[in-house]
């Protein structure tokens, strides 16, 4: 795994640029979904190297693109991704795998493989964890200084549609994560 542990350096050092108003879109939620990226494919039964190096290679990358922009990120993670992808020695496949997972997080969520249902699951795993409300804070404080809520009655009406319409999309995470997140959805109302 020493070329993960090279992309891991890469993708770190350059995320230490994020503008601090990213208060969700973070270097802790980019760990956060690599955390949660290769516990959930455990669960899921995926077991080969090759799939669990592409999984956490999107994950890594999969929110690159706001050190560039905020609407649209997921197509220029995909740029900052096959701009490093050259250094990394990985066949076209490879990069299209990569790119498919990366792409696959663009809300909303239309995954269409069990890996890309993975890293869906993993970018919106807190949703149905007890640290909801803090990491919901922030994803709030992050909405407003870039003028996606306009005040806390817009966000609450916002958050409250997102966590009814959204669908995890592993047994796992169904299993694991869908009951707390119906608990934190009615909390809300």
């Amino acid at each position: 795994m020493r070329k993960l542990d090279q992309i891991r350096t890469r993708v770190l050092k350059a995320l230490e640029g994020l503008s601090p108003h990213l208060t969700y879109h973070s270097v802790d939620h980019t760990l956060d979904v690599v955390r949660e990226s290769e516990r959930i494919a455990a669960e899921e039964g995926i077991s080969g190297d090759g799939d669990l190096f592409l999984l956490k290679v999107a994950a890594l990358y999969h929110d690159t693109g706001f050190l560039e922009t905020y609407a649209g990120h997921e197509e220029r993670s995909c740029e900052i991704f096959m701009r490093d992808a050259v250094h990394f020695g990985l066949t076209d496949a490879e990069k299209d795998s990569v790119k498919a997972l990366i792409m696959a997080t663009r809300v909303p969520q239309k995954p269409s493989t069990l890996l890309e249902r993975i890293i869906c699951d993993a970018d919106l795993d807190y949703l149905g964890r007890s640290d909801f409300l803090d990491i919901g804070a922030r994803l709030k404080q992050e909405f407003l200084h870039y003028h996606i809520v306009k005040d806390d009655q817009d966000w609450e009406r916002l958050q409250l549609q997102f966590l009814k319409n959204h669908r995890y999309h592993t047994a796992s995470s169904q299993r694991l994560r869908e009951p707390l997140k119906q608990h934190n959805y009615q909390q809300l109302l």
